[in-house]
């Protein structure tokens, strides 16, 4: 009966997402949904794909153990980001009329910053695709109760996900998140009210996780833990900003009133409602203690059982159902949008400079042909990965912190930039944070380990100011002409 419920609902969700296709007429269409989005739409597709695998399985997990200060980036820096992203960066974006973040970068500065910017925000969104069809094919995997493998598993999620969204593009994610969304809060919570009152009700489980420091939202140790905690959230707050998806969801709402409130809306509901897995972990190891061995593997991954398996063995079936449709409605809701976001920046702003004659049509088959592409290549850094989600995910946003964030920020705030200062805060950034991942060099500064992003963001800023101010009588910035000020 679970699995022939989620084999239905998983059907209606394909079903959904074809029905959609047919708004598609365009790379307009396909890409940002027309620019038509109502408010209660582009607000579901903000926080259904926002609240994805790893804040169910991983983000759940990671709180179960180490507690609130050991996820200062997901579901805090995560929420950050898209408050960031909508109070600062909704209405340029909006009046740009940009169909993907990489025309910013060519409006700003030049085409080859465009291209090469769009080459760090593709690369980075292998890991977190990755994290989704891993998380996919592990609920494939656990239904399957082990006549498939985890990666069939993925193989099989990857190419239910790809179906409907390589057909509707935008169109389809936004239709499905919409019964995805109600999904996941309506799942989530039948599930923690029941686990809850398993554990021996909503205080007992609150009181117990404050008794075992979980709570604790600050680090407690030395420079060294607040370091490595500020990294972990300025990764995610300010990593994601220059990402498709954000952007992608902001732009497709029908005014820039829209694109402003709906990314507000859905990511304050995303922050409240992150919780509720959380709980939901916590309640599980206090009805099963034996839970907390996962935590002892060796393999990270394994912690990410911890709710699958108290569902599975704990609930009555009707929970079970729940359980698992809100789960999937997360994954396939994230993964849909993962897919999208660099498929659409890589064809529009890599491919397309150098096929100038290409028109829409052949654009619109192109981005398809390169869906299918990425699809594959985020299933082999799937399949070989022995990551969490979560890790998965911060490892992601360090290449746009360190490549693409700066010459964004400061192409919008600061007049002088220009693309010198961009190319040269690109190559910088990268180099220095890879060099700091690598030990190239000592990372330690008065016997304190610094994260690499640190290096990398830093060296980001440095090079975009040092280089703009002394390039600027021979390449003046394109501040005036590429920013709307009204």
């Amino acid at each position: 009966m679970l699995i022939t419920s989620v084999v239905v609902y998983m059907a209606i969700t394909i079903g959904i997402g074809l029905w959609a296709a047919k708004n598609v007429h365009n790379t307009k269409d396909y890409l940002v949904a027309g620019r038509s989005l109502p408010l209660s739409i582009n607000m579901a597709t903000v926080f259904a794909t926002w609240f994805g695998a790893e804040t169910v399985l991983s983000v759940s997990a990671t709180f179960a153990r180490d507690g609130l200060v050991g996820i200062p980036a997901d579901p805090f820096g995560a929420t950050a980001c898209l408050l960031i992203a909508a109070l600062c960066f909704a209405k340029v974006f909006y009046r740009m009329n940009l169909m993907t973040l990489g025309d910013f970068y060519r409006k700003r500065y030049d085409s080859k910053i465009e291209v090469v910017t769009s080459l760090c925000v593709s690369i980075s969104y292998l890991g977190w695709t990755s994290a989704q069809l891993t998380a996919l094919g592990l609920v494939i995997w656990i239904l399957s109760g082990g006549a498939l493998t985890l990666t069939q598993g993925i193989i099989i999620g990857a190419a239910i996900v790809l179906v409907y969204t390589i057909f509707g593009g935008m169109w389809s994610i936004a239709f499905t998140d919409v019964l995805q969304t109600v999904v996941i809060i309506v799942g989530l919570s039948v599930v923690a009210f029941v686990l809850g009152d398993m554990a021996g009700g909503a205080s007992k489980v609150i009181a117990t996780a404050a008794a075992e420091g979980k709570l604790q939202f600050f680090p407690s140790g030395g420079l060294s833990d607040w370091l490595t905690w500020i990294a972990a959230f300025l990764t995610i707050a300010l990593g994601s900003i220059p990402q498709q998806d954000v952007f992608q969801r902001m732009t497709s709402a029908k005014d820039e009133k829209t694109a402003v409130r709906g990314t507000v809306f859905g990511s304050v509901i995303y922050l409240f409602f992150a919780f509720v897995p959380m709980f939901i972990a916590f309640s599980a190891l206090m009805i099963d203690p034996t839970l907390r061995e996962l935590f002892k593997s060796e393999d990270a991954r394994e912690i990410q059982r911890v709710l699958p398996d108290i569902i599975l063995n704990k609930t009555p079936l009707y929970i079970q159902i729940l359980f698992f449709g809100a789960l999937l409605s997360a994954i396939m809701s994230t993964a849909s949008g993962a897919l999208l976001a660099p498929t659409a920046i890589f064809t529009n702003n890599v491919i397309k400079p150098f096929v100038p004659n290409m028109n829409d049509q052949a654009l619109l088959k192109a981005v398809r042909v390169t869906l299918v592409v990425f699809c594959v290549a985020a299933l082999v850094f799937a399949v070989n990965s022995r990551s969490t989600m979560y890790e998965m995910i911060q490892n992601a946003y360090k290449v746009t912190l360190a490549g693409a964030f700066v010459p964004l920020f400061f192409g919008v705030f600061w007049k002088r930039a220009n693309s010198a200062g961009a190319a040269a805060s690109i190559f910088f950034g990268l180099m220095t944070w890879i060099g700091a991942e690598l030990k190239w060099y000592p990372t330690a500064i008065a016997g304190t380990d610094i994260p690499p992003q640190f290096f990398g963001l830093f060296a980001a800023i440095a090079a975009m100011v040092i280089v703009s101010i002394s390039t600027e009588k021979m390449l003046p910035s394109k501040h005036h002409e590429a920013i709307p000020h009204r």
